[in-house]
């Protein structure tokens, strides 16, 4: 099961950073780090040196990180709503588009990237159960109900996605049943549907992990 850790600010989507969400620094540095797992998966330097350089620079950086290691809920990754996929590098580089709160439906827009290849410049598919599952979470959160976590989750594969392409995504809610809220989602290059899924959100109890 995953984790639905939205702030939604207050239960209202919030689509503008906030002051607590790392400021530019922040955004040029996930960018930064983005490009950087792009070129990891992408590079083949003809001297072999380039990566012991490459290394280097990565182990310094880390370096300078190391000492501000926080706990989980106060970096700004994953809180950084105005970032695509709101600062953190495990979440996809989408931004969410809008919100319709009855009975609950949302839209997201973004790219995947070369870090997210499969093959023949094409999304690897165990990363559209990823965009899925965390439209999921938005949207539930979103429509009043507290963390919740995924029970299941089916994709049926429509076509292939492609790379560095603009696309968007709807997740709707369709139907709740006590701590169980049901949705689906679609994927889309233009009017072209790529992909669909449902999937089952449990609301938690008080004190669940």
């Amino acid at each position: 099961m995953s984790e639905d850790t939205t702030d939604t600010r207050g239960g209202f989507p919030t689509f503008e950073a906030a002051p607590d969400d790392g400021g530019p620094g922040f955004g040029r540095f996930v960018e930064a780090m983005r490009e950087l797992q792009d070129l990891a998966v992408a590079t083949a330097p003809e001297d072999p040196a380039v990566f012991d350089a490459a290394a280097d620079r990565a182990e310094e950086l880390a370096a300078l990180l190391r000492p501000y290691k926080a706990k989980e809920g106060r970096s700004p990754a994953n809180r950084a709503v105005g970032l695509p996929g709101r600062g953190s590098l495990l979440m996809l580089p989408w931004k969410v588009t809008g919100y319709e709160p009855d009975p609950g439906r949302i839209t997201a827009e973004g790219v995947f990237r070369r870090y997210h290849l499969g093959g023949n410049m094409a999304a690897h598919g165990g990363v559209l159960p990823l965009l899925f599952d965390d439209l999921f979470g938005m949207v539930t959160h979103m429509s009043g109900e507290s963390i919740s976590r995924t029970g299941y989750l089916k994709v049926d594969y429509r076509a292939v996605t492609p790379l560095e392409t603009t696309l968007w995504a709807e997740a709707t809610v369709d139907r709740a049943e006590g701590r169980k809220t049901f949705v689906s989602g679609r994927l889309y290059q233009g009017e072209k549907l790529l992909a669909e899924s449902d999937a089952l959100m449990i609301r938690l109890l008080d004190g669940q992990p």
